[in-house]
């Protein structure tokens, strides 16, 4: 029997909006942003285009033992804007307790705007298996040997610019 694992959030501040599955079969839960009150009550962000701005989302979590959670972009935001997690996955430790904050960048020619509130990544929460590390003087050989950064080909290349087929 397998159980499910359980997050545990804290709001760093109340308006924070809580990580949250938006369909049954999700694989993420979205996490907001939590912008500061700045002047006139705005709660906005601009980040421009090849910006990379770390946005707060005002919770921090304490991921069960043995899990860890993966911050993702949001596809919506990276196919229509070009904002995208800059280093993504993003990975949290089970062992840290700091804010969530999202490492945002703007891979689009236009400034996006990000409000309160605004759905902008992704976490999985994910089990974790730590390896040992064994000092060999071989390696087995593979088919694939030493090739890497595009050695197996281009085969579903797909261009810098999105289209619809």
């Amino acid at each position: 029997m397998t159980t499910t694992p359980m997050l545990h959030v804290r709001r760093l501040d109340p308006r924070a909006a809580l990580p949250c599955y938006q369909t049954e079969q999700a694989a993420g839960m979205d996490l907001a942003a939590c912008l500061p009150r700045g002047e006139c009550d705005a709660e906005t962000l601009e980040i421009g285009p090849g910006d990379i701005v770390k946005v707060p989302t005002g919770i921090a979590i304490a991921l069960p033992e043995g899990h860890e959670g993966q911050v993702r972009p949001r596809s919506g935001l990276a196919t229509r804007h070009g904002l995208t997690v800059v280093n993504a996955p993003g990975t949290i430790d089970a062992d840290y307790r700091g804010e969530l904050m999202v490492a945002l960048i703007n891979l689009g020619g236009r400034p996006v705007r990000i409000s309160h509130g605004d759905r902008i990544a992704q976490l999985v929460v994910a089990p974790v298996s730590r390896a040992m590390v064994a000092v060999v003087a071989s390696l087995d050989e593979t088919e694939r040997g030493s090739g890497g950064f595009g050695s197996t080909g281009f085969a579903g290349f797909v261009p810098s610019e999105t289209r619809e087929i």
